[in-house]
């Protein structure tokens, strides 16, 4: 009996040990994977388009290191970003499209550190978390990929100059985290440095301030994948560049090819490729923007950024322009040969204060970046221009207000100001009501508070956020402390965050502009204009005119106009896409050719999207459906990615 009860207790200990070493096993293996991972803890976002934690430090300094290698067209790069103090817990960045070699704590770098990549979301790109140990800093080595959003690369072929490479980038809105590891949202503010190593024969610049060019020195690209043989090779230049100013990382902005520039004032020179009729052109264009910021000093407090320099890039740049500091990039098609080209200079100019000084927290609060900025536009413009010129810059922005309405009216969320864009992608609802109902948002006040008290607002507003991301609720709380009263006099609620255009927005009033739209309105009576009365016209008054016109209208009416005035020619490509819009709305065959054209030859949104919309929206329009998917199928690899993303959306939808 006893051997029996042994052989029983015998048999439970042996089954109690084996559970004993499996749960010992599992709590080993589970410790192994907890250190070999980063904890995840639940996310506390700050921001839709981004993985950032607010629980997390936000970086203050990044130190990047990039080889350009133009044949696979990819960056071998590190970044080292730097904390605010030493930190020990999980950090998460923002990614997309790169391929990360390591991580490193730059103070124990014979031991990597274990992260993990997420499988990518369709707007996010990847989130990157690791975890730090008492550490201020970490290094990531890692190379772009040849589909990186902010990146396009240029063949010969697709440059002014036909014989070398380009590359630039466009960061805003997400796009930043394509190009390296970041907490990729408006919310954080980074200083940077920059070594770019690139062929001899090409040069660099950068939303920074320029250190110096020199050679390669041994020891700086060993980290990388391309290894410092090829980093310090007798073919290899260093351009080294400083931004001592904190910018949210969309404004983080390069360009690498053949460049020349022409001096155009004390605080500005104009780049482009090194081809003078380009560079030539460009100087006169600009030949005011001394003026204009001189104006800009004047409305809104010190230009703070130092140079103001400009430059133009290869026609497939997907916008007018992009407000990076020190150094804003231009589309060719603002070069029109009248000096109106300005206008854009001077919107971008005004980011130099509105949206590059004090920024949108998130996208969702784009309207603050744009509709200031619009506001400040015309003011410059009116202060160098005259106040009729302002005025037309506000009709055309007043008729494409009602536009987006009409666009917009099945997604109501996108014509308020204050958006809700959880799970939107930035790029797909990107639209003028930020600019334009912001812009009126802004003048329904001046006029209601009076210019001369709305002007120490504006200044009072930029001191006091100067350096820092805001939200619409910081900036109405700002405006009822500083003007008080105004909530009883302007509806604020409906403004931020009612749909459509509020009752009390307001058309411009001058004698040019009433007398334009009157000349459109006769258009419906058969009277075309006398070619007296449009003698002194330039792109702003045509681009409002034929904004104006009804539409459709009949094809031979747009024949006749066209005849006339010569506008599918118009070398100024407002005047001219808004013609060939009309032509396309009115069933005018004639110009097809034209827009295939021009779809070919400009790489900037404001032209594409609307051209393409116009070629496939609607029924009974088959041949102009099949002609949009054969040019974009032709002119694709021209056009940046961010445009390439854009059309597609469209075609997507309507073919």
């Amino acid at each position: 009996m006893l051997k029996g009860i042994a052989k029983i207790i015998t048999r439970k200990l042996k089954k109690y040990c084996l559970l004993l070493s499996v749960y010992l096993n599992s709590l080993f293996v589970r410790f192994r994977f907890h250190a070999l991972k980063p904890k995840h803890f639940p996310m506390a976002p700050i921001d839709p388009h981004s993985f950032t934690d607010s629980t997390h430090p936000l970086a203050t300094h990044i130190s990047l290191s990039f080889f350009f290698d133009f044949p696979s067209s990819t960056i071998h790069a590190s970044a080292l970003l730097t904390l605010p103090a030493p930190y020990s817990g999980p950090l998460s960045l923002d990614i997309r499209a790169l391929t990360v070699h390591s991580v490193i704590d730059p103070h124990k770098p014979s031991r990597p550190l274990s992260y993990v990549i997420s499988h990518p979301d369709p707007i996010k790109g990847c989130h990157l978390t690791f975890t730090l140990s008492n550490a201020a800093s970490v290094l990531i080595l890692y190379s772009t990929s040849p589909s990186s959003s902010a990146l396009q690369w240029l063949s010969p072929p697709q440059t002014f100059n036909k014989t070398l490479p380009f590359v630039y980038t466009q960061c805003q809105a997400i796009h930043a985290r394509s190009v390296f590891p970041c907490q990729d949202t408006p919310s954080a503010r980074v200083r940077y440095a920059a070594k770019l190593n690139v062929p001899r024969q090409l040069s660099a610049v950068m939303s920074a301030r320029h250190v110096s060019r020199r050679d390669p020195i041994a020891g700086e690209g060993s980290a990388l994948v391309s290894g410092d043989a090829l980093w310090c090779s007798e073919d290899r230049v260093v351009e080294e560049f400083v931004m001592e100013q904190p910018i949210p990382p969309y404004l983080f902005a390069f360009a690498v090819g053949e460049l020349g520039f022409r001096e155009v004032g004390p605080r500005t020179r104009v780049y482009s490729e090194a081809v003078p009729a380009v560079l030539e052109s460009a100087a006169t264009e600009f030949a005011s923007t001394e003026d204009m910021i001189r104006q800009g000093e004047a409305l809104f407090g010190p230009y703070v950024w130092e140079r103001f320099d400009l430059l133009v890039l290869p026609p497939s740049f997907p916008y007018g322009g992009m407000e990076n500091p020190r150094m804003t990039f231009l589309t060719p098609t603002v070069l029109k040969g009248d000096a109106s080209g300005a206008q854009v200079v001077a919107h971008e100019l005004a980011h130099s204060w509105t949206g590059n000084l004090i920024t949108n927290k998130t996208n969702e609060h784009f309207w603050l970046n744009e509709g200031f900025t619009t506001y400040a536009e015309r003011r410059i413009v009116e202060a160098v221009q005259g106040e009729d010129r302002a005025a037309l810059n506000i009709g055309i922005g007043w008729r494409g207000l009602h536009k987006e309405m009409e666009r917009f009216k099945d997604s109501l969320e996108v014509t308020k100001l204050k958006t809700n864009q959880e799970g939107v992608d930035p790029d797909d609802v990107f639209s003028r009501v930020p600019y334009e109902k912001g812009f009126q948002f802004l003048w329904r006040i001046e006029r209601q508070v009076g210019r001369p008290a709305f002007d120490e607002f504006l200044k009072k507003y930029i001191a006091t956020f100067k350096f820092q991301s805001i939200d619409t609720e910081t900036f109405l709380e700002f405006l009822k402390a500083n003007l008080p009263g105004i909530e009883k006099e302007v509806d604020l609620v409906v403004w931020t965050e009612g749909t459509g255009i509020p009752p009390d927005a307001y058309e411009p009033v001058s004698n040019i502009y009433a007398k334009i739209v009157s000349m459109a309105n006769e258009f419906k009576l058969g009277r075309m204009p006398g070619e007296d009365e449009v003698a002194d016209w330039r792109g702003q008054e045509w681009e409002l005119y034929l904004e104006n016109l009804p539409k459709p209208i009949e094809p031979s009416q747009v024949v006749e106009l066209n005849s006339r005035f010569r506008l599918a020619e118009s070398k100024d490509y407002d005047v001219k896409v808004t013609f060939l819009l009309l032509a396309i709305a009115s069933n005018c065959k004639d110009y097809l050719g034209e827009v295939e054209k021009t779809l070919k030859e400009v790489g900037r949104m404001k032209y594409l999207v609307p051209l393409y919309r116009a070629l496939v929206e609607g029924n009974g329009n088959e041949e102009e459906k099949i002609l949009a998917k054969q040019v974009f199928a032709a002119a694709r690899e021209t056009y940046h990615p961010i445009a390439q993303g854009g059309i597609e959306t469209i075609l997507n939808k309507h073919c």
